[in-house]
């Protein structure tokens, strides 16, 4: 195998493929219609690992929602600043990224932590839980497995995936200071030749107080 990618160098080379693979997972349209549902009016949306920005943060800010997108890869936030230029695009880690206590009506983080240690997602459950509003929501997907630095291929590449076993991560988030009030579990099969399925888990948190 090659040499496995950051987050990084991976969204730099994969790009549009991205895209192209994954398209809208049935769990990310799921949760995109749930803060849809739940969100007031002209909410402030953070989203984590915006990739593209197709499908959420063009679905959100399409309806009347102020957008902020923060991604690890330059080529990710050109793309997404062209594909979607209601919503704001910044190059950041969001490991280093910080933002006002209390700024935002709603966090989603669809699936970047699987990138990150186990000790960094905990201090980003930690950070999102700061930055809600009480009662804000979090909305987050991930693949559970309990794996640390596992090398995979993943389109073309190689890379290390980390993540908790669904238990232990929604006891992470809890410990957060949020609430779990909603989680899902469902199969996606990427169309992409040789990307195996994957176990999506969507998991829905309100920041307590």
């Amino acid at each position: 195998m090659d040499r496995p990618l950051t987050a990084a160098e991976l969204f730099d080379a994969v790009g549009h493929g991205y895209e192209d693979a994954f398209g809208r997972p049935p769990t990310v349209d799921a949760a995109v219609r749930l803060l849809l549902e739940r969100l007031p009016d002209s909410a402030r949306v953070l989203d984590i690992g915006s990739g593209t920005g197709r499908p959420v943060a063009g679905d959100l800010a399409a309806a009347g929602h102020r957008v902020m997108g923060v991604d690890v890869s330059a080529e990710m936030v050109a793309i997404a600043r062209e594909q979607v230029p209601d919503a704001d695009f910044v190059h950041a880690d969001i490991r280093e990224w910080d933002s006002a206590a209390g700024s935002w009506d709603a966090v989603c983080a669809f699936f970047p932590f699987l990138q990150m240690t186990r000790a960094d997602t905990i201090k980003v459950l930690g950070d999102i839980a700061r930055w809600l509003k009480p009662g804000g929501l979090l909305v987050l997907i991930t693949i559970p497995m309990d794996v640390e630095n596992l090398e995979v291929p993943f389109l073309g590449h190689t890379v290390r995936i980390t993540s908790f076993a669904a238990p232990d991560l929604l006891r992470h988030v809890e410990q957060a200071g949020l609430d779990v009030v909603e989680t899902d579990s469902s199969v996606f099969s990427p169309d992409r030749e040789g990307q195996p399925d994957e176990e999506h888990l969507l998991v829905v948190a309100t920041r307590k107080g």
